[in-house]
């Protein structure tokens, strides 16, 4: 069997740089990781379109919801240009509506503005009422594949949804778990999930320099921040 591909989702430039170097086999590029992730800055794209491996960028103009006004839309069908314009290989983009099912109209919006690129459905999936439901209106609108925790807090928490997604999906679309999946867990979960993709920050968590900074709220007290030997360490794992 062929061993899982290992995607890294990076928010900075150190970031990045690490996941490469350690090996990394896709990269999901955000900004403002602690906020669930948000479309990355102009400058952060250019420099990772010059990486060696795939890159997919995050299409999320705010924190907080799924459920996005005309106004954000918009925004997000320019993002969506951008990400092209800076020869990207895909978007991660997800919508919902107000009482978490998929929003179907606007991603179908979102994914014809994104032709020829490829997508994931992000974590907005988890929140959905029905999962088979939304599977099935994943598959139909053409994504590759849904990143989900399985609707847990955790992917190894929600290990028996994950299971049963990546049956129902039979091969339709790809179930790519993520969420607290670290070197030492990924293999518990691959032995009841036969995922051929997972998803990592393989970050490591450092403590902010400048005080003054913390204490006056323009810094939190520690960061996150993807470490190579992490990542190499994720690949053996996966049977590198």
């Amino acid at each position: 069997m062929t061993r899982p591909l290992l995607e890294v989702c990076v928010a900075d430039a150190e970031s990045l740089a690490a996941a490469v170097a350690g090996g990394a086999d896709r990269i999901e590029l955000c900004s403002a990781l602690e906020l669930g992730g948000l479309t990355p800055a102009p400058g952060l794209m250019r420099l990772a379109a010059k990486a060696p491996i795939p890159v997919y960028a995050m299409v999320r103009p705010r924190s907080g919801d799924f459920v996005f006004t005309a106004d954000e839309m918009e925004i997000m069908l320019a993002d969506i240009d951008a990400i092209r314009g800076f020869g990207l290989k895909g978007v991660v983009v997800g919508a919902s509506r107000p009482d978490g099912t998929l929003d179907a109209d606007l991603l179908r919006r979102l994914r014809d503005r994104a032709q020829g690129l490829g997508a994931t459905l992000h974590r907005a999936f988890d929140i959905v009422p029905d999962f088979a439901a939304a599977l099935e209106t994943a598959i139909e609108l053409g994504f590759e594949r849904i990143l989900t925790s399985g609707g847990a807090a955790t992917a190894t928490d929600g290990i028996a949804q994950l299971r049963s997604l990546n049956s129902a999906a039979r091969g339709r679309i790809s179930i790519m778990p993520g969420s607290g999946l670290t070197p030492q867990n990924v293999q518990h979960l691959l032995q009841a999930v036969p995922a051929t993709e997972v998803h990592s920050s393989c970050s490591a968590a450092r403590t902010t320099a400048n005080e003054r900074a913390v204490g006056l709220h323009l810094a939190q007290a520690s960061h996150r921040r993807t470490d190579k030997e992490m990542v190499a360490e994720f690949k053996r794992a996966l049977g590198d």
